[in-house]
Formats: structure tokens, C-alpha cells, sequence
């Protein structure tokens, strides 16, 4: 089956809101309502800047498959910046079939060719099937960080101090 990966742009609006439902559903999460999904899409993609895109779409057949959100941080301590990985989805019904590979291909290769160093990302400990994902691409597994959040009480918290 033929994989097409892009950057997504406002004309994937559409198919960025099917794959935001589709991970919703998946997650167990409270359903997305398509037309709202459809409208964040639009504004995600209307704001964002050429030079750093922030999600990748993966096309298998003509529809819709697979989705990468990342951001790019600029500089590490090495003055290189990286790619946050904040999600890899598949739907279900595309599933090993390549399109995560796809995805992780055309994510390094613009690494790769934007001179950015290094994709970072996480995963629950208890998912098994993305670490075995990963470890099949040489991922590192870094224990030296904790993962940490802001939401909520403690954002509001945050913001006031």
C-alpha cells in the first residue's frame, strides 16, 4: 500500500480533525464533535509558521492514516534543536501496515535536513507496543529525566507568580 506523508496544511483541516477523533476514541476519551475538531484544525494550521510545522499527516490509499504532532525547540546546551515528538497515531484499521514507519521516516528526514539533531518523545512505561515500535528504530530510552506537567490548578498557580 502506497504511504504519502506531508505537513499538513489549512486544506488538511478535514483530515487533521478525523485523525483528532479517531485518537479520542482510541484513548477512551470524551467523542470530539467532527465539526469542532474541524474548526481547532483550521485555526491550528491557519496560525502556524512555515519554517516549523507541527503535524504530519500520513495518507495511505488516499485516506487519511496516520497523524505525528511535533514541535521544534530551539536551542539545546549542544546549540542544536530538537524535535518534540508529542504524538504518533495510527488508526486502527492502518495498523502495521508501515505508517508509523512512514511517519518516523519523513519526521527524520527533515531532521535530518533542517540541521535539527535529535527527535525527542515519550511514552507510557506500560506500553509495550510502542516500545518495541521505537526500539526497532534504535530509540535510547532515557531514564535521567521525569516527565513533568502544568494543568489546571497549578497552571493557574503558575501564571499568577
Amino acid at each position: 500500500m502506497p504511504i504519502d506523508v506531508r505537513w499538513a496544511t489549512v486544506d488538511d483541516s478535514e483530515a487533521l480533525a478525523t485523525m483528532l477523533c479517531a485518537m479520542a476514541a482510541h484513548y477512551r476519551q470524551a467523542p470530539l464533535e467532527h465539526s469542532r475538531a474541524a474548526a481547532t484544525a483550521r485555526q491550528w494550521l491557519g496560525d502556524e509558521s512555515p519554517a516549523y510545522p507541527h503535524f504530519a499527516l500520513a495518507f495511505a490509499d488516499g485516506a487519511v492514516a496516520g497523524l505525528a504532532s511535533v514541535a521544534i525547540a530551539h536551542p539545546g546546551i549542544d546549540l542544536e534543536r530538537l524535535m518534540f515528538l508529542k504524538d504518533l497515531f495510527v488508526r486502527d484499521s492502518a495498523r502495521d501496515q508501515g505508517v508509523g514507519r512512514a511517519l518516523i521516516g519523513f519526521l527524520s528526514d527533515y531532521c535530518l535536513g533542517k540541521g535539527i539533531g535529535r527527535i525527542d518523545l515519550t511514552t507510557e512505561d506500560w506500553n509495550e507496543d510502542a516500545l518495541r515500535f521505537y526500539d526497532r528504530f534504535g530509540a535510547e530510552r532515557h531514564g535521567q529525566k521525569i516527565f513533568l506537567r502544568l494543568s489546571g490548578e497549578a497552571l493557574g498557580k503558575a501564571a499568577k507568580s
